[in-house]
């Protein structure tokens, strides 16, 4: 609704119930992950892990190893690429159960990435223009396709996988609730009247996308 917030739950760190830094592709982002990312070594060596009718062109096209540390991190390229997709069902229960009723909308932003919110906005515009700094795995695929930022943010969820629609007001106590899980949680947006449904983005770079 027109006047509610967004709050953004990370997809990436090491919550309380996970055993490890999670790099927070999310399942839906692998296969393009790890084309964009692995050299071309593991096409020869593991021809059965890709559709043969593919262009070579985007076959295992970047230049790393799954071995190869990431900028920013302890871990490595295959370790961030294969974390398991953050489920959020703890931190969901918890906020179910003391604000259902306060709740506006609730986006798993995955098949769709960060434009997933507009197959529910109606006369809405969408503004998202205060993400988490972009977390090393997602600086990694950028890097290495040359992919535009319009494209990174409908194929990957760019940060945060989960988000919700609210007034501000509860805003603090969803952050709160996330807080206890380890997970980093902030507003990332906002939600404005609109004739025609719409969303913004703010990249990196300070430039802004509309879709």
């Amino acid at each position: 609704q027109a006047g509610d917030v967004i709050v953004g739950f990370a997809s990436f760190g090491k919550a309380v119930y996970e055993n490890e830094y999670n790099g927070g592709i999310g399942s839906n982002g692998l296969t393009s992950a790890r084309h964009d990312v692995l050299n071309k070594s593991y096409a020869k060596k593991y021809p059965e892990s890709f559709d043969n009718s593919l262009n070579d062109e985007v076959i295992y096209c970047g230049s790393k190893l799954l071995t190869d540390i990431v900028e920013g991190t302890t871990r490595n390229v295959g370790q961030l690429i294969l974390s398991p997709t953050r489920t959020y069902a703890p931190l969901m229960k918890m906020i179910l159960a003391k604000h259902r009723s306060e709740l506006h909308g609730v986006i798993h932003c995955s098949g769709g990435g960060q434009r997933k919110v507009m197959h529910f906005a109606n006369n809405v515009h969408v503004i998202k223009d205060n993400f988490f700094p972009l977390p090393p795995l997602f600086k990694l695929i950028h890097h290495e396709s040359q992919t535009s930022w319009e494209e990174m943010y409908q194929v990957f969820n760019m940060g945060h996988r989960l988000e919700i629609y609210c007034r501000e007001q509860i805003a603090e106590s969803l952050i709160e609730i996330a807080n206890q899980f380890n997970i980093e949680a902030k507003i990332i947006g906002r939600v404005e009247k609109s004739d025609t449904p719409c969303l913004s983005i703010t990249t990196p770079e300070n430039q802004i996308i509309t879709f």
